[in-house]
């Protein structure tokens, strides 16, 4: 099994989806990475020999950053936004959608399950 930036590459599927369980690593990407390293995307992962494996490794640790380096540094530049007050960041705090979106009906993803509202007993039914 092929160990790569932490992560371990599915066996039995194509190494050029297998590259994509990479956090910050996609279709296009992992294309490139492949191109690089004169590998066919083809191939299944268990396939690769250790030389391969190296090859892929040194590209993405070289010229990438992925999983928890990534993961880091868009953490840091929400905080950063917040930290400013900036509209972006003001929408990150309130946790609605940043990229203009309507919040009016849809936005459900961010915005949470819907809370009803709690409606009072009148005056004329407690008598």
């Amino acid at each position: 099994m092929a160990r790569i930036a932490g992560v371990d590459l599915p066996k039995n599927k194509r190494v050029e989806l297998s590259l994509t369980y990479i956090y910050g690593i996609g279709r296009t990407t992992s294309k490139q990475i492949l191109a690089q390293a004169n590998i066919d995307p083809n191939t299944k992962t268990d396939m690769l020999t250790e030389t391969e494996v190296n090859n892929i490794r040194k590209i993405i640790d070289g010229e990438l950053t992925v999983e928890g380096e990534l993961r880091s540094e868009i953490a840091m530049n929400i905080k950063r936004l917040m930290d400013l007050g900036c509209y972006r960041g003001l929408r990150h705090r309130k946790g609605l959608p940043c990229n203009g979106q309507r919040t009016k009906t849809n936005a459900r993803t961010r915005k949470g399950p819907r809370r009803s509202a709690v409606k009072k007993k009148s005056a004329a039914k407690k008598k």
